[in-house]
């Protein structure tokens, strides 16, 4: 049996408040890697730019981003949550 695929970096644990406001503009992950957002308490809307469209996130449905996709997060009232980055496509089950 495989070994999981496990996170090799995760952030802090951000609310409304503390939410980077980097993360709110455009920005990408890296070429190779992809991000798992992960709300924790709360929505999040998450909106990608290439190609255009959104999904609400919350404790039941993460957020997946692949490498080198633009994007950015808006929170829908209070909220926490977390991004796991991974260096390969990363089991999304919960």
């Amino acid at each position: 049996m495989a070994d999981a695929i496990r996170p090799y970096r995760s952030t802090a644990v951000f609310d409304e408040v503390t939410l980077p406001n980097a993360l709110c503009k455009r920005h990408s992950t890296k070429a190779g890697v992809w991000g798992v957002i992960r709300v924790l308490e709360g929505r999040l809307r998450l909106t990608y730019l290439e190609p255009a469209s959104e999904k609400i996130i919350d404790p039941d449905n993460a957020g997946l981003l692949l490498p080198e996709q633009p994007h950015f997060v808006t929170p829908i009232g209070p909220m926490t949550m977390q991004i796991d980055f991974y260096d390969r496509p990363p089991e999304m089950a919960r």
